[in-house]
């Protein structure tokens, strides 16, 4: 007897590529990118039995070695200062959840906002982006070092996956969004003509991007003691709206609870919340109003259409502030550019005065891109870690302390 509450029982397939393509076809909004429409990989390649495209594109991430390194790189703390401190690989993993979260609400694509989230940092040095700073300072003689173009160079040639190709051989539309910060004057011309605005899955996902951090930075920054709760509360309506939805849902948790912990990660959970709904939900607004027709309109429209309200946005710029200069401006972490320079500086300098030293893959890429680069590309791609190693084997002493552990 069939239960009043169960679906008409329907004859069982197999999800495959070619199903889940007329899924997409049937559910996605019309602005929404298709993997069966995608404008294909630079090498051809035959297309997967039982995975779409896009869902290539982010098996292909998971599984690359630069991805992995992400676990022992900084994403604010060097790796070592606490076991829970995000690093590179938990923020993209927080990254990728909140663009789940959004693009499928909004009918989007989601194993591609998943894919570019979880390769969106995959070409950061160790150190953060205080690594970043300290290798575009030393390259500055040979075209200078942008972690977005870094990216690129990752996927597209220093990762290695096939004799048939370099790189990961992702998608067009994977490739290009990885770009979404470079300059004109630093745009590919692959990727003419330069769109004015990405993709809306793009979109969805510097959105989630910045959501993450600002949410995991305050339990960062709270747990590290460089700021307290009350400072949050006094310089922050969001934080203190997160506070007032928790104490409508938890009577009298906040003030009873001496459980730190879980009192800020109870509200850092209801802000992120709070965050999500609110980019959906003006995002939808935008979007019905410019009616968009294909993904190529919304890479046309006159501004950004995934974004916070009109309400949301000057307190999540009020949040931003705060941590900029309570956190990020944090003498600490002030101390970890130092680091990261005296680090890279020496690594940088041995390496090129001595190609012997690198690698035998680096030494034979030296005569294919220079030995700068070369050796930018290999430092480019170390963990916090092995970069502190390798300065102890070539100098003899402890790597330089950023300053006392927090």
């Amino acid at each position: 007897m069939t239960h009043p509450h169960e679906p008409p029982s329907a004859p069982y397939h197999l999800l495959d590529r070619a199903a889940k393509e007329a899924h997409q076809a049937a559910t996605l909004a019309p602005f929404a990118l298709r993997s069966a429409a995608s404008r294909g990989r630079r090498v051809p390649e035959e297309p997967d039995e039982l995975r779409t495209e896009f869902e290539r594109d982010r098996d292909r991430i998971v599984h690359a070695t630069a991805f992995r390194r992400l676990m022992y790189k900084a994403q604010v703390f060097v790796n070592r200062e606490g076991d829970h401190h995000r690093t590179r690989l938990s923020h993209s993993l927080e990254v990728a959840q909140v663009a789940r979260s959004v693009a499928s609400a909004l009918r989007l694509e989601v194993d591609f906002a998943e894919a570019l989230s979880l390769c969106h940092d995959i070409g950061h040095p160790p150190f953060g982006h205080r690594g970043e700073w300290a290798l575009d300072e030393l390259m500055r003689s040979h075209g200078g070092f942008r972690h977005n173009n870094q990216v690129l160079r990752v996927v597209d040639r220093l990762e290695r996956r096939s004799p048939a190709y370099e790189g990961l051989n992702l998608t067009r539309e994977l490739r290009e969004s990885l770009l979404k910060h470079e300059k004109a004057e630093d745009w590919p011309a692959e990727f003419d003509p330069r769109p004015r605005w990405p993709y809306l899955e793009a979109q969805v996902v510097d959105l989630a991007d910045s959501t993450a951090y600002d949410v995991h930075d305050i339990e960062d920054g709270l747990r590290a003691g460089m700021f307290e709760e009350a400072d949050l509360i006094e310089a922050s309506s969001l934080w203190r709206l997160a506070r007032e939805r928790v104490e409508t849902r938890h009577r009298g948790f906040l003030a009873s609870s001496g459980d730190v912990n879980l009192r800020v990660k109870r509200t850092s959970n209801e802000l992120i919340k709070l965050c999500i709904v609110d980019l959906i939900e003006a995002s939808f607004e935008r979007i019905q109003a410019a009616d968009l027709k294909s993904p190529e309109d919304a890479r046309q429209t006159q501004g950004m259409l995934i974004g916070h309200s009109a309400a949301v946005e000057p307190a999540v710029a009020e949040l931003a502030k705060f941590l900029f200069r309570a956190f990020y401006r944090h003498p600490h972490l002030l101390a970890l550019a130092d680091h990261a320079k005296a680090i890279l500086g020496v690594l940088f300098t041995t390496y090129t005065k001595d190609p012997a030293q690198l690698p035998r893959w680096y030494r034979l890429w030296c005569d294919q891109v220079g030995v700068p680069r070369s050796v930018c590309d290999y430092l480019a791609g170390m963990t916090d870690r092995f970069a502190e190693r390798e300065y102890e084997r070539i100098t003899g002493r402890p790597a330089p302390s950023a300053a006392q552990d927090v």
